[in-house]
């Protein structure tokens, strides 16, 4: 018997269409992905980009910064594994429901957000929605570039 639960899942970084990481939403070999539209947090959260590989990190302090824009999947078991390998989940980010709004409808989704990080990072730029080519000007670095050593300093 074949398990067919389904959950839905925001993304807001690198996972989008078009950004670096969205190759690992794509692979049907990561399992089931079906796109279900644009969505909004219904609560604020801060969007930053940090590090010195420019990741995209929703911080987990409710209430702060602005309701963050991405796309919501609805996805099966393996392709929900394969998103908290990428995401290092639960020993860097945390998984949780969130209500998103999707076509003027609030869903629940998974969101991965980041809960161990240092206060400081709450006075930096709080952004709306990602794009690794924004106007930021700070490009993610992939996971093969900083073995490499191609950081950006």
């Amino acid at each position: 018997m074949t398990d067919e639960t389904r959950w839905n899942v925001f993304v807001y970084g690198t996972l989008k269409k078009g950004e670096p990481n969205h190759g690992w939403l794509s692979r049907s070999e990561n399992g089931f992905q079906e796109y279900l539209g644009a969505g909004r947090t219904n609560k604020s959260f801060p969007l930053v980009i940090a590090s010195r590989y420019n990741i995209p990190f929703v911080l987990d302090s409710p209430g702060t910064g602005n309701r963050v824009e991405g796309e919501v999947y609805r996805v099966d078991a393996s392709m929900l594994s394969k998103l908290d390998e990428l995401e290092n989940h639960p020993s860097y980010y945390t998984r949780r429901l969130e209500d998103v709004e999707v076509s003027g409808e609030m869903i629940q989704c998974w969101i991965y957000i980041w809960s161990g990080f240092k206060p400081e990072l709450l006075d930096t730029e709080m952004y709306t929605s990602y794009s690794n080519m924004g106007q930021h000007g700070k490009q993610y670095v992939s996971k093969t570039g900083r073995s490499q050593g191609k950081h950006i300093h």
